[in-house]
């Protein structure tokens, strides 16, 4: 197989590993850390991408742990030396630019990488693949076949079916009854003593197979033969060994392992960390690419030339036809604005298989533009479809189509597929835009909305794109979805856990949150305007104080003025300093200080009037629809790698609670005549999973027992009873119980106590010793999160942590932070979002007037008719408490009140 043949590279990555250890130099940084073996791996793989530039180059290394065959024979690699720690240390970095240049890494636990590397070569050969292994290991030459090659880089050795015989003296279909023979001193697998590879070769080549010389064992002359006799019980077992696993489960097939755009953020980051600084001048002077090779095909896997455009009722009728007989279709529609409540449309656009696609556009108005079919022809002959619950129905980020369709009349049903979801549901730490999904999973680069409409203040909006250009740009974005379905949904259906998650939380959600955003919320504009002029002049007075206290007028927003008067003039004490060595101005600094000093007291103050009133006093006013007098936001499935929904436009999670001015804001948030608000929030619910997934007995007990779990715990810590518990040690109890969730040192909570370390440490200890069980779930958690990359929550939804092995400890100890909060922070999200569809269901059904208006973290509000409130109020209750899936009681506080402050 010629270079240019190779349509896929499998590198050994643990004999990479092991090449670049004994075979290059050491490198060291300036610090001391070994970076030879990283250095090693990715200038080999560099060299594969200029070697065989058609090809796409997939990485596989070694799982840390015992594989299947430890537990078939306990003394397997028994003699192997341990790994030499300066080499151990560098592979950590070695994945992490592996992963940033884009590479596809495999890492499977419980089998060796040879066996990973032997699925997808008999994969890949079975489709037709033409495969490269790159490896020094002779045990791979078992794989070759027609389709399938090794080369060693290093030497230059190519080995296929013909060079295989030459080599070893027998073919490849022999080579795991020649390994069986002459054993493996490496791997500590005896094979016969005394057979060499010349007698192996000899022997197979008399009797064709391994069984057939056992058969003919008796025949053979010698001490040799004695040795043979002597080995024939084991001699099965010998060949397990060594043969190569080619069914191991993967997460990917052979013609999905593409390369991705390079993360260059990250590989300067990487490339400035361990000193590679020829790497780092190549890839600021290239500005995109991480290395020399050439770029990875893109846009080759997608032709964008065959699209129909649509321009009149008997082609429309056509594709109308090819739509109800297609198993699924993809559509998509343009519009002038990214304002679901504004947008008007201008064109819709479908697909029915890769390839075949078309674009209708119906609102294009610039000079010259063809007679087009209008939007309500359009409409009308594609609303049986897109309502119609039976014809599958598949779409990138269809919320917004659904919204913008239902201003026009038209309620779609039946949307099976949602590409952002089934991407985020897989892996909810990557980016699940179409211009990325389409990269990483096609390698496809698409036609980009600045390509047609242009940049900046000249840009055009879609109605005065000219069809030449828009035709292909949005027929290709109903093709491109078609086709990220048929990658995405394969592996989601090889998963139930996450199948579930998708198809019970995930695509369940779309029409209720669409429904959401088009009701809004409503918001008493002239309310906010009055509180704003009030911010405005206690932050005027918060200011003069502040210069009366300085002795001179400032620049209170100015970190530098601030700096220079609390650390200079006032010579307050330095508690921290920036990374260019000034004083600190960082808000948990000021915090610290204004403990002891009023004039960071003032600054804070000034600051957190200051972000109230350009943040929502100023901006929400601006934000309600003349229309309707609410505010519509746009809620996010696909951001929070937690599961949690997020919102924008505006962003109505994070309006303070904790504060009068913050609250006060939400006293403009209110129910129109003849209607209340009603709020039904989940209690406790992080606590309450902790409680589930730990299983703590204490903590089952005191919840199941209905007890104030900050003054249980206080109890319990303190060793008082019940009764006796004070009102700071509960404060105390509370910030323990909320601080281990969030991974919350001994220092952090000895700061926000205000008590010493020594203290703080005597809590958590204390705290561990009464609820051993948190301490186990949460070293358990660990230990899984760096075994398999990622934790669970209690539906199934897989949250990765990408750092958790990283070398730095920082960014490790973060991701095991991250590790414990993120199973509680994710059954959190899934809870409410089970409870949001089946209320949603609940409202459709009943034919009850009361509607969700706003979903904040664990708190649902709903306008509720006055008569009804009361009992539709219980009956919330009883929907998010649902089946209790968890150990503990669900517990649901609700309010009602003609505003939302009233009704928290």
């Amino acid at each position: 197989m010629t270079a240019s043949a190779a349509r896929l590279v499998l590198v050994d990555g643990s004999s990479y590993l092991f090449r670049a250890y004994h075979a290059l130099p050491p490198l060291t940084t300036a610090d001391g850390r070994q970076t030879g073996v990283v250095f090693g791996v990715i200038n080999m793989l560099r060299r594969l991408e200029r070697d065989y530039p058609e090809a796409e180059v997939a990485a596989v290394f070694d799982a840390p742990g015992p594989t299947f065959r430890h537990e078939v024979y306990p003394e397997y690699k028994g003699t192997r030396a341990e790994t030499p720690p300066d080499l151990t240390a560098q592979i950590p970095a070695t994945h992490e630019l592996v992963r940033a240049l884009g590479y596809p890494l495999l890492c499977v636990g419980g089998v060796e990488a040879d066996d990973v590397i032997g699925t997808l070569a008999r994969q890949a050969a079975e489709a037709g693949i033409e495969t490269v292994i790159s490896t020094a290991d002779k045990d791979m030459a078992q794989l070759v076949c027609e389709h399938v090659t090794l080369i060693n880089t290093m030497t230059g050795t190519v080995l296929d079916c013909d060079t295989v015989p030459q080599k070893f003296g027998v073919t490849p279909q022999q080579m795991v009854d020649y390994l069986a023979l002459i054993g493996d001193t490496v791997d500590n697998i005896p094979g016969v003593p005394k057979v060499g590879p010349k007698t192996a070769a000899k022997w197979l080549a008399e009797h064709g197979d391994l069984d057939t010389l056992m058969a003919a064992a008796d025949s053979v002359q010698g001490k040799i033969g004695d040795n043979l006799r002597a080995a024939l019980e084991q001699l099965p077992h010998w060949r397990e060994l060594v043969t190569i696993k080619c069914d191991v489960e993967l997460d990917r097939a052979p013609h999905e392992l593409r390369r991705s755009a390079p993360d260059t953020d990250r590989l300067r980051e990487l490339y400035a960390d361990l000193e590679f600084r020829s790497w780092l001048r190549e890839l600021d002077d290239s500005g995109e690419r991480a290395d020399a090779a050439p770029p990875a095909p893109a846009a080759a896997t997608i032709d964008t030339t065959g699209y129909d455009l649509v321009l009149d009722a008997e082609s429309l009728a056509g594709w109308v036809q090819r739509l109800r007989q297609a198993p699924a279709f993809a559509f998509d529609i343009e519009t002038d604005s990214l304002n679901y409540m504004r947008a008007r449309l201008v064109g819709v656009s479908f697909a029915v298989a890769p390839g075949e696609a078309a674009y209708v556009p119906c609102a294009h108005a610039y000079p010259g533009a063809p007679e087009q079919l209008g939007v309500e022809a359009v409409l009308t002959a594609l609303k049986p479809l897109l309502e119609d619950p039976e014809r599958p129905k598949i779409g990138q980020n269809f919320k917004y189509d659904m919204s913008v369709l239902a201003r026009h009349g038209i309620a779609v049903r039946g949307v099976a597929y949602d590409t952002m979801l089934e991407s985020y549901v897989l892996d909810s730490t990557r980016r699940h835009d179409m211009d990325s999904l389409a990269e990483d999973h096609l390698g496809h680069g698409t036609i980009k909305f600045t390509d047609v409409a242009g940049k900046g203040k000249a840009q055009l909006t879609f109605d005065q794109v000219p069809l030449e250009q828009a035709g292909p740009y949005a027929a290709e974005d109903a093709d491109v979805t078609l086709q990220l379905h048929q990658r995405l949904w394969p592996r989601l259906q090889d998963d139930a856990a996450l199948r579930d998650v998708y198809e019970t939380i995930e695509r369940p959600l779309l029409p209720v949150l669409s429904r959401i955003e088009r009701t809004g919320v409503l918001v008493d504009a002239d309310m906010l305007r009055a509180q704003s002029g009030e911010l405005a002049q206690q932050i005027h007075d918060i200011e003069q104080q502040a210069h009366r206290e300085a002795g001179a007028p400032f620049n209170i927003a100015s970190p530098k003025q601030i700096q220079e008067i609390l650390f200079e003039r006032q010579g307050l004490p330095v508690l921290r300093k920036t990374p260019k060595g000034q004083p600190s101005t960082a808000e948990d600094v000021l915090e610290e200080l204004a403990d002891h000093y009023p004039l960071p007291r003032l600054i804070l103050e000034h600051r957190a009037l200051a972000k109230l009133r350009s943040t929502y006093t100023e901006k929400l006013p601006q934000t309600i629809d003349p229309d309707t007098g609410r505010v519509h936001t746009s809620y996010h499935q696909a951001v929070a790698a937690t599961g949690r929904l997020s919102s924008s436009d505006p962003n109505l999670q994070n309006i303070p609670v904790r504060t009068e001015q913050g609250r006060r804001i939400r006293k403009a948030f209110i129910a129109p005549p003849g209607y209340r608000l009603l709020s039904a929030d989940y209690s406790q619910v992080e606590l309450r999973i902790m409680a589930h997934l730990s299983g703590d007995e204490g903590l089952l007990a005191a919840f199941a027992a209905g007890e104030d779990i900050h003054r249980a715990t206080a109890a319990e810590i303190f060793g008082v009873p019940l009764g006796e518990v004070s009102t700071e040690q509960r404060r105390s109890a509370k910030a323990i119980n909320f601080g281990l969730i969030y991974g919350m040192s001994a220092f952090g909570l000895a700061n926000q106590l205000g008590i010493d370390r020594g203290s703080a440490q005597g809590y958590v200890d204390q705290y561990f010793a009464r609820y051993p069980g948190v301490r186990e779930f949460m070293d358990r958690t660990r230990a899984e999160a760096h075994d398999r990359g990622y934790v669970e929550t209690v539906f199934g939804r897989r949250l990765y942590l990408p750092e958790i092995n990283a070398r730095q400890a920082q960014r490790r100890q973060y991701a095991e932070r991250t590790a414990i909060n993120a199973p509680m922070q994710g059954t959190a999200a899934d809870l409410i979002k089970h409870a949001m569809v089946r209320i949603d269901t609940w409202l459709q059904d009943s034919g009850t007037d009361a509607r969700m208006v706003m979903q904040v973290h664990d708190e649902l509000v709903l306008e509720v008719p006055q008569a009804q409130a009361a009992e539709l109020a219980d009956e919330v209750v009883r929907l998010m408490v649902g089946e209790q899936p968890l150990r503990v009681p669900l517990v649901v506080d609700a309010g009602l009140g003609d505003n939302w402050e009233a009704a928290h």
